[in-house]
């Protein structure tokens, strides 16, 4: 290893860019909204939507004041949580790992950059629409970094069994999904929000740490792939009823699933995402256990369909550079439609 340059602690980066009391005040109003819809005390629908990556901030909080209009319209039955996701799995490693790594997706990664762009990006949302938003916590050790400013988390599927995120997960006060993994056990994630859910004393950021367990962990469902690599979706009514007799059998508190409409649950087709978000909820619909169980929708979207490569030529404003997404128009009417349907 190259050690390149030490960078500045959680500490002087939250002092950089503080968040004020009036921000704080607000992100503890969402926090409470979001707790609620996951203790059962507000049946409302969570609805964490956004792009598969947040690639520029321009782009990214354009998209963000849009959806903000549009959240007033439908507020009595949809709770709407952005998808600001600074961080990129890449399954061999190789492509764009988002605005942590870098800042500029067309520049060398540029760690320093990324860490000060995406607590700006997070905060000026948070200023700007009064949404608190999502994140993936793909690294543990960075995500104090963006702690004080995020309203949910989720665990990627290729996360999901490392120990450090499940200890990590414990000592959070908001929301923590925990997807399937890509074989699509669900044993290796109800073992996941097990363990967020118990307290653990383990070793983080050079600390000895003691979590008292989070009692908001839940599942993620995102489809898998059996051993050919095809996608297996399992968002299905039949694949809801297996999760809550699992549930029940866990003795979790607060069983709680959000589905994932996009990834294998689609087969990565962006398109089929308004087709599983309403057979989603005709499950609902029909089954009392299922509408308790079911939280809320994830949903890949952005100001344009579909995705580009980030170096293509004459690259599209609001398109995504990772997974393909449904563009602003299609969302607004899936939105719309959520809101009668539920």
């Amino acid at each position: 290893m190259e050690f390149k340059r030490k960078l500045p602690a959680t500490t002087e980066v939250k002092a950089m860019y503080p968040l004020s009391e009036a921000l704080a005040q607000r992100k503890a109003e969402n926090d409470k909204e979001i707790r609620k819809i996951f203790t059962g005390e507000d049946d409302r629908l969570l609805l964490i939507i956004g792009p598969c990556s947040a690639d520029r901030e321009d782009a990214v909080l354009e998209y963000m004041l849009r959806l903000r209009d549009l959240s007033e319209e439908v507020k009595d039955k949809i709770l709407i949580v952005p998808r600001i996701y600074t961080n990129k799995p890449r399954t061999t490693g190789e492509g764009y790992k988002g605005m942590m790594h870098q800042p500029d997706p067309n520049a060398s990664p540029d760690m320093l950059r990324g860490i000060i762009a995406i607590r700006k990006l997070h905060l000026n949302a948070l200023e700007q629409t009064g949404f608190s938003s999502a994140d993936e916590m793909l690294y543990p050790e960075n995500h104090n970094y963006l702690d004080d400013l995020l309203s949910y988390v989720a665990v990627g599927a290729r996360s999901v069994e490392d120990q450090q995120h499940r200890l990590t997960a414990s000592g959070l006060t908001i929301p923590v999904g925990m997807k399937n993994p890509t074989s699509g056990d669900i044993n290796v994630m109800m073992n996941s929000i097990f363990a967020a859910q118990h307290p653990h004393t383990f070793v983080y950021t050079g600390w000895e740490v003691a979590t008292k367990g989070n009692p908001l962990a839940h599942a993620i469902l995102r489809g898998s792939v059996n051993k050919h690599g095809r996608s297996i979706p399992n968002y299905h009514y039949e694949d809801l009823m297996i999760l809550k007799e699992a549930y029940e059998e866990s003795g979790l508190l607060n069983p709680g699933v959000i589905i994932d409409t996009n990834h294998n649950n689609s087969g990565k087709l962006f398109n089929e995402q308004p087709r599983i978000a309403k057979e989603v909820l005709h499950s609902t619909r029909h089954c009392e256990d299922i509408k308790k169980m079911v939280k809320g929708l994830m949903i890949e979207s952005y100001l344009v369909d579909g995705c580009q490569k980030p170096d293509a030529e004459n690259k599209i404003y609001g398109r995504s550079i990772t997974d393909p997404c449904l563009g602003w128009e299609k969302t607004k009417t899936l939105i719309r439609e959520i809101a009668e349907l539920r």
